[in-house]
């Protein structure tokens, strides 16, 4: 109930704007569904913490939603701010309406729709809903190990700048892209630079094949150093206490424990989403990664009227395999399931893939 003690009651309310959140907004809107959109933040949360500068691993035409091109001045891959003012402008002109800055902070199933309660800065808000479509992503929280001194000031999950390491002494903990590409680039403004990885080597089939050859010659070289088959189990002001591991990324129990002198630590060690909507709603989560339960033809989940789209729908992934350039399809399912129309997902059909309406007529 609002302050005025009215409920509103929207047809589809879509929770999350991302990309793909975006993306469904645009289609509801090109085939004339009213909706209501929630995000708890502002749009595209997630990609405005990415490091400044970060160049996108996927190529434009496979991030560009809702049939409009990516266009810059060198034909090539974008960084994290070009993706968010990309973004505004496909907001501005599709004039989206969403409700930023109200998290969704409960849904409950009723006889006829869901409740949805959020979070403003005036007060507890409620809607109902006939559908839902959630597409909250899986980026909420980084991955902490939970050691000592992992709260302290000089510790972070969340690389900002290169610059803010100029002459300091960095420890980088983790082995795949994100730790890669921040000691390339602390490297290169001046920081003294280790890399720490509980494994006997980089993985190789998740490091950017420009940024892998690039690292191993400045390991090589000496200007980068490497400290594999090692974890941090404690952080002190003036070192990071470091344990040996074995062969699968686990402490040895009775190994000397290194002490590593460093000034400032990053985890890239990964971040995980927020299920407690998914649990809340009653959504089935299955096995290790927590894999909400749907239907692979229509994104509804389990619970029927309750939509998933987007990386949302990949659980905890511990080896990503949904990302945003492989969640159009998703939107197009959605839409398809409630209207018996596609609208134009990702970028025009002669730049990138083309989605077979074969696929959702034979279903």
């Amino acid at each position: 109930m609002n302050q005025n003690g009215h409920i509103q009651h929207h047809k589809i309310a879509i929770i999350g704007a991302g990309p793909v959140g975006i993306e469904m907004a645009v289609s509801l809107k090109r085939l004339g569904v009213p909706y209501i959109q929630f995000d708890a933040n502002q749009v595209a949360h997630t990609i405005s913490w990415w490091p400044r500068n970060t160049n996108f691993f996927s190529t434009t035409e496979r991030v560009a939603i809702a049939g409009v091109p990516i266009q810059n001045n060198h034909q090539q891959r974008i960084t994290g701010e070009d993706y968010l003012a990309y973004l505004r402008g496909v907001i501005e002109q599709f004039d989206l309406t969403i409700n930023t800055f109200e998290p969704v902070v409960a849904i409950e199933q009723q006889e006829n729709d869901f409740l949805l309660t959020t979070q403003t800065r005036t007060g507890t808000q409620h809607y109902s809903a006939e559908k839902v479509i959630i597409a909250i992503g899986d980026m909420h929280t980084a991955n902490h190990l939970g050691i000592p001194g992992e709260d302290l000031p000089f510790v972070t999950h969340y690389f900002n700048d290169p610059h803010d390491y100029f002459q300091q002494r960095l420890l980088i903990v983790g082995g795949r892209n994100s730790a890669v590409e921040a000691a390339l680039r602390c490297w290169r403004v001046g920081a003294d630079v280790t890399i720490v990885h509980r494994r006997p080597d980089l993985d190789r089939q998740r490091v950017k094949h420009w940024l892998l050859p690039d690292l191993e010659v400045q390991i090589e070289d000496g200007n980068i150093a490497f400290m594999p088959s090692v974890t941090p189990i404690e952080i002190r002001p003036d070192y990071v206490a470091l344990a040996p591991c074995d062969a699968f990324g686990q402490p040895l129990p009775d190994a000397s424990i290194i002490k590593h002198p460093t000034d400032f630590v990053f985890f890239a060690t990964g971040h995980r989403g927020d299920q407690s909507l998914l649990k809340m709603a009653g959504i089935e989560l299955v096995g290790e990664n927590r894999v909400p339960v749907y239907d692979q033809h229509t994104m509804e989940s389990n619970i029927p009227n309750i939509y998933l789209v987007g990386t949302v729908a990949a659980g905890v992934q511990q080896r990503y395999t949904i990302f945003i350039e492989n969640s159009h399809e998703h939107v197009a399912k959605v839409a398809y399931a409630l209207t018996g129309k596609i609208p134009p997902v990702g970028t025009v059909a002669q730049r990138s893939y083309e989605m077979a309406f074969e696929q959702f007529e034979a279903n």
